[in-house]
């Protein structure tokens, strides 16, 4: 056990890193992509189902669906970082160290993945917590058992598909986050 617990202290050998490093992205990319297209189709769906010739006074969700596109947006990229992780991988495990990247650049591309992960995490909370102050406060005006008559505080599917799109990107942002940290901790060790 304790031989274990000094093993994962000590850097990682090059190839031992990048072999890890590949199964790790091309984890990291298909949870990503799957989490980022169930919140991309939450999002169109909810843009669908607006009324375009209804007028609701709740700028709440507009906000929500614009933070939840950008989300999206650096969802993308941070998609695209697991693909160049990739990369990384497989130059380190190329047999000419000519080609082989040099430590700093593989923390600066891990660096760079977890500041995406983070500023979108952030952004996609903000989303969250937006949309769901709406929802509430449509749920705590309606009277229960009455019929409803004011149709802004009725709780339509665009606030659910909203809520759905942005509970994904916390954890499609968060599972990258963790997925950089982790190797940037074991490779600064």
């Amino acid at each position: 056990m304790i031989n274990n617990l000094e093993s994962l202290s000590h850097p990682p050998s090059k190839q031992k890193f990048a072999a890890t490093l590949r199964l790790v992205s091309r984890i990291s990319f298909w949870v990503q992509l799957v989490l980022g297209g169930i919140s991309g189709i939450a999002i169109l769906l909810a843009c669908f189902s607006r009324n375009i010739t209804t007028q609701t006074s709740n700028a709440g969700i507009g906000f929500g669906i614009f933070l939840a596109i950008v989300g999206i947006l650096l969802l993308c990229f941070r998609v695209y970082w697991a693909l160049r992780y990739r990369k990384l991988a497989k130059l380190l495990q190329t047999p000419n160290s000519q080609n082989h990247p040099n430590k700093e650049d593989v923390i600066q591309n891990l660096r760079i993945g977890l500041i995406v992960s983070l500023v979108g995490l952030l952004i996609a909370f903000i989303a969250s917590e937006v949309t769901v102050s709406i929802i509430l406060g449509k749920a705590v005006a309606q009277p229960q058992g009455v019929a409803i008559y004011q149709p802004e505080n009725v709780i339509r599917s665009l606030d659910i598909f909203v809520m759905l799109a942005n509970v994904n990107m916390i954890g499609a942002h968060f599972f990258g986050g963790v997925i950089s940290l982790g190797l940037l901790y074991w490779l600064e060790e």
